[in-house]
């Protein structure tokens, strides 16, 4: 048996769990001076040729000469042939491509023969990231200030497939890179997140041999715009949980984005009257209080409770619409901010709206709602009230509210004064926002 367990027939170790037994046994035979600990890698020889054109090209020369030669380095990068045919032969089409598979020997300068097989396309995706910050720079895989600036990657977002390849090649990558001084990172990225997957409607994962069950984004897009689907894919569930399609759910994103175009570009028809401060205050309180629900709910892809919050902001637009509060400072911030808050999540539609209420292009270029922790204070929170320990009753009270007042409220609460009755209270404990518990 060589799995988990207790230790047996091991003298002074019986009866350890096996992995604290093993760690016992070694620190034994270390402080004796008669063992080391080990690590034996199980590490195999990566084939990372392919018979197939997309990839990046073994730069490799075959004379009849000199034998295998490598492509110098004055001549790298190889660059695959814009008008390759692709025919069905079974075979790569650089092989019967005589402008790519022609060449000279660099050491002979004699007729010669480029290696066809292109490298594993992991060889590429390991290391992209580094080469994205400086595309076009020659004297080296990427420039080095900008790899120190940028790198490592903040956040990396992909499936959970990659786990057992690419994000170990990767990381292979970057540690080799460490060791040869091209880097000083230790790991590529710094935090990982893994999406969760799109069902069918049967809540199996779609595939092309169900057929029923897969849905045609082409179609989709044909039909509600790009904006809508993208919309509706942050609001069908925790963005690392995934879900099943669900076509009835769909119909209610392009209603919320209808009303939201109605509501910046009517822009609302102020009611007769005069504006009052409370009107001004609730609207500003509703802003800011969105603009933090949706800022901390990005920050952990909480998408579908980031865009819930935004149609809850659109209803409070829409009943403030026809009333005085409409074209005052607090409306135009509530506007401009539903549009830079929606922008993340539906840009083409956003870009529009912000060109319509004159705003400087791009929306995208904006920098990002921030909001006021007072402005976003509630108006009133509701606080239990106790009697000798036991919740009786909840009231509705204004945060600034003072002690007197709230124990006048509490003293008032039908059901307190059921439980209280003739008795007078020894004692009133307010906990500012809290609770409060009234002594008999």
């Amino acid at each position: 048996y060589t799995g988990v367990g207790r230790m047996i027939n091991s003298g002074k170790f019986d009866g350890l769990p096996s992995q604290d037994g093993q760690n016992a046994v070694a620190d034994d035979l270390e402080s004796q001076g008669i063992g080391e600990r080990k690590v034996n890698y199980r590490l195999h020889d990566w084939l990372i040729s392919r018979q197939r054109y997309w990839g990046c090209p073994i730069p490799i020369i075959y004379c009849d000469t000199c034998g295998t030669v490598p492509v110098p380095e004055r001549n790298l990068p190889v660059m695959l042939p814009d008008d390759a045919e692709f025919l069905p032969t079974g075979e790569s089409p650089l092989n019967y491509h005589e402008g790519f598979l022609k060449t000279t020997c660099p050491k002979c300068g004699a007729s010669a023969q480029r290696e066809t097989d292109t490298m594993d396309t992991f060889m590429c995706s390991s290391w992209y990231q580094y080469r994205y910050l400086s595309p076009h720079y020659d004297a080296g895989p990427f420039e080095p200030h900008e790899g120190e600036y940028w790198l490592p990657v903040d956040q990396y977002t992909g499936g959970i497939e990659h786990a057992t390849m690419h994000l170990l090649y990767t990381r292979f990558f970057t540690k080799a890179m460490r060791d040869m001084d091209l880097v000083s990172d230790d790991e590529p990225m710094t935090r990982l997140f893994n999406q969760g997957i799109i069902l069918g409607e049967d809540q199996e994962k779609m595939s092309k041999s169900r057929g029923s069950n897969v849905v045609d984004p082409d179609d989709l897009i044909g039909q509600y715009g790009t904006d809508c689907i993208r919309a509706y894919l942050m609001f069908l569930s925790r963005w690392e949980q995934g879900g099943p399609w669900n076509s009835s759910s769909l119909e209610g994103i392009p209603r919320f984005l209808n009303r939201v175009w109605r509501i910046v570009t009517e822009n609302g028809t102020p009611a007769k009257g005069n504006v009052t401060q409370e009107a001004q205050d609730d609207l500003r309180r509703l802003t800011h209080q969105t603009i933090r629900k949706v800022s901390e709910d990005f920050e952990t892809f909480g998408f579908n409770t980031a865009l819930a919050a935004l149609m809850t902001f659109s209803n409070g637009l829409l009943a403030a619409q026809n009333t005085p509060v409409v074209h005052t400072d607090a409306w135009r911030e509530a506007i401009e901010t539903l549009v830079l808050l929606l922008a993340p999540v539906t840009p083409h539609l956003s870009e529009e709206l912000w060109s319509r209420t004159g705003g400087e292009y791009s929306v995208h270029q904006q920098n990002w709602p921030k909001w006021d922790e007072t402005l976003a204070r509630p108006a009133t929170i509701e606080m239990p009230v106790q009697v000798n320990g036991k919740v009786r009753a909840r009231m509705e009270v204004e945060v600034d509210a003072g002690q007197e007042e709230i124990e006048s409220l509490a003293l008032e609460q039908p059901n307190v004064q059921a439980h209280v009755q003739d008795n007078n209270p020894k004692k009133i404990i307010v906990i500012p926002n809290r609770l409060v518990n009234i002594v008999v």
